[in-house]
C-alpha cells in the first residue's frame, strides 16, 4: 500500500521533505512514454549503422536477426511490464530488481544500468560526429568530429536541464522525421525491386553462412538495436498513472520499433542484393548509399534524419540515466548530492553533471584511441553484455515478488513461464559472444563485464555488513515520493517467504 508524501530520513543529509527529492508530477502521458522508448530505441541509427556489423556475422540472414531480437525483447517486456506495473519510480530496474531479490543484488542492478545507460551516450556522441563529418565534408565543409561531438554534448546538457517535457518533445520531432524518411526510401528501394528484385532469401535462416553461430553472435547488436525500450520505466515518477502507462509505453515502443525494424532492414538488404552482403558490410553509411542509388533527391534528408536519430538517442539515454542516478543517490545507495533537484527545473541537476563528466571522458577517450566509429561498435558491444544481466535479474525479481509478496496476482503464465523463457533466450546473444571467440577486442569484453559484476557484488556486499541501513532503504521511494515496506536485506531471502 503506498502511502502520502511524508517526511523522508535521508542517510547523511537529515531529514528533508520528501517535495525536496521529488522530479514534476504528471508532467507527461501516454505518447510520452512510448517516444521515451522508441526514440531512445533509435530506428534510424540503428538501421545506419546496425545491419552492416550484423550482416558481417548473419549475411543476407541479417533481417531475420532483427525479427529474432524482436521476439526476445517481446518476451523479456512482459516482466519488466509487470514490475513496472507494480513499482513505478525513477530507479527503473533498480527498483525493481532491490524489490524482487534484494539490496544487494539492486545495488548490482545500478550499476550495469549506469554502464549500460552510461555508455549509450559516449557511443552515441562519438557516432554523431564522425557520421555529421562525413556528411559535411560532401559538401565541401570539414569540421573534426570531436567539435561536433562537443556541440552536441553541450546541447544535450542544456536540454537535460530545462527539463524532461522539452527533451521529450524535441525527440518527438526528430523521431517522427527519422522514421518518415527511412520508411520513405526502404518503400522507394522495394517498389523499384532492389538489386536482384524482391525475395524472402533474407528471412531463411539458411542464408546465414555461419549457421546459428553467425545469428547468436548477430543478435548482440540486434538486441542493441532494442535497448531503450525500458527507457519510459524512468519515467515513473514524472508520467500520468504510470501503473498503466508504463507498461503500455512499452509494449506499444516495441511493436512501433520492431515493424520499423522489419521493413526497413529487409528493403536494405532487397537494395544492396543478397549476392551483396559484402559491399554492405564494409559500407559506413549504406542508407546514404541506397539514397543515392535509388532516390538521389533524399540524399541530404537521408543525412540529417541519421543526425537527428542519433542525436534523439544519445538525449534519451541521458534521460534515463540521470534518473537512475538521481534515484539511488536520494536513497543513499550513491552519495545523496547526486539526490539534489534543481531548485527551478525540478531536474536532477547534480547527476546530469555527473554523467556529462563520464560522456567526456568515453567519448574522446576511446574515440581518440580507436576513431569515433570503433568507439560506437565497442562500447555498444560492451553495454548490450552489462543490460542483459539486467533483463535476467528482472525477470528473477519477477518470478521472486510474484511467488511471495505479490502471490495474489500471480499467474502462471506470466509470472513464471515468460520469465524462465526470457532468461533462456538471453543466453542466445551471451552464446555468440563467446563462442565461436570472436576477434579481439571483442572477445575481452564479455570477461570486462563480469569483473564489473564482481566487483559491484563486493561492495554491495561490504556495504550490507558495514551500512545495513543504506542496504534495506533501496528501491523504497517510490512514485508517490513516499515510502513503502523495506526490501529484503539479504539476497537470500527465500521465495515466497515475504521477507521485505
Amino acid at each position: 500500500m503506498y502511502r502520502q508524501p511524508v517526511l523522508i530520513n535521508l542517510i547523511d543529509e537529515g531529514v528533508a521533505l520528501a517535495e525536496t527529492h521529488a522530479l514534476r508530477r504528471n508532467a507527461l502521458g501516454l505518447g510520452g512514454a512510448v517516444i521515451m522508448s522508441a526514440a531512445l530505441m533509435g530506428p534510424a541509427v540503428s538501421v545506419y549503422f546496425n545491419p552492416q556489423v550484423v550482416a558481417a556475422n548473419a549475411g543476407a540472414a541479417t533481417p531475420l536477426v532483427f525479427v529474432l531480437a524482436l521476439v526476445v525483447m517481446l518476451v523479456l517486456a512482459s516482466s519488466i511490464m509487470e514490475m513496472a506495473r507494480t513499482f513505478p519510480g525513477a530507479g527503473s530496474f533498480y527498483t525493481y530488481v532491490s524489490r524482487g531479490i534484494g539490496a544487494r543484488s539492486g545495488f548490482v542492478t545500478g550499476g550495469l544500468m549506469f554502464i549500460a545507460y552510461g555508455l549509450l551516450v559516449p557511443a552515441e556522441l562519438a557516432l554523431i560526429g564522425t557520421y555529421a563529418e562525413g556528411i559535411l565534408a560532401g559538401y565541401g565543409v570539414h569540421i573534426s568530429w570531436m567539435v561536433i561531438s562537443a556541440a552536441f554534448l553541450v546541447l544535450m546538457v542544456f536540454l537535460s536541464f530545462r527539463g524532461i517535457t522539452g527533451s521529450l518533445k524535441t525527440a518527438a520531432i526528430l523521431f517522427v522525421v527519422e522514421v518518415a524518411v527511412i520508411v520513405l526510401l526502404s518503400a522507394i528501394v522495394l517498389a523499384q525491386g532492389g538489386a536482384n528484385g524482391l525475395t524472402l532469401e533474407p528471412l531463411s535462416p539458411a542464408s546465414s553462412p555461419n549457421g546459428l553461430s553467425g545469428l547468436a553472435l548477430g543478435m548482440v547488436f540486434g538486441i542493441l538495436s532494442f535497448v531503450g525500450f525500458e527507457a519510459a520505466t524512468t519515467l515513473g515518477e514524472e508520467v500520468r498513472n504510470p501503473h498503466r502507462n508504463i507498461p503500455r509505453g512499452m509494449f506499444l515502443s516495441l511493436l512501433l520499433v520492431g515493424a520499423i525494424y522489419l521493413f526497413t532492414t529487409y528493403s536494405e538488404m532487397i537494395g544492396f542484393g543478397t549476392d551483396g552482403v559484402g559491399k554492405l558490410v564494409k559500407d559506413a553509411a549504406p542508407f546514404n548509399t541506397l539514397a543515392a542509388t535509388y532516390a538521389p533527391w533524399l540524399e541530404l534528408l537521408i543525412g540529417l534524419a541519421g543526425v537527428s536519430s542519433i542525436f534523439a538517442v544519445t538525449m534519451n539515454a541521458n534521460n534515463g540515466v540521470v534518473r537512475i542516478l538521481f534515484a539511488m543517490g536520494r536513497e543513499g545507495m550513491l552519495p545523496p548530492v547526486l539526490g539534489r533537484i534543481h531548485p527551478v527545473h525540478r531536474t536532477p541537476a547534480n547527476a546530469i553533471w555527473l554523467q556529462a563528466a563520464v560522456a567526456v571522458v568515453f567519448t574522446f577517450g576511446v574515440g581518440l584511441l580507436a576513431g569515433p566509429f570503433n568507439a560506437y561498435i565497442y562500447l555498444g558491444s560492451i553495454l548490450t553484455l552489462a543490460i542483459i544481466p539486467v533483463y535476467i535479474l528482472t525477470n528473477i525479481a519477477c518470478m521472486r515478488h510474484f511467488s511471495g509478496p505479490g502471490r495474489a496476482e500471480r499467474t502462471l503464465w506470466r509470472h513464471v513461464v515468460l520469465p524462465v523463457l526470457g532468461i533462456l533466450l538471453l543466453g542466445i546473444p551471451i552464446y555468440g559472444q563467446v563462442y565461436p571467440v570472436p576477434p579481439a577486442p571483442l572477445n575481452t569484453f564479455p570477461y570486462i563485464v563480469l569483473t564489473l559484476i564482481a566487483v559491484m557484488a563486493g561492495i554491495a556486499f561490504v556495504l550490507g555488513r558495514k551500512r545495513p541501513e543504506l542496504l534495506k532503504r533501496a528501491g523504497a521511494v517510490l512514485a508517490t515520493g513516499g515510502v513503502d515496506d523495506a526490501v529484503p536485506e539479504e539476497d537470500s531471502a527465500p521465495v515466497g517467504s515475504g521477507a521485505r
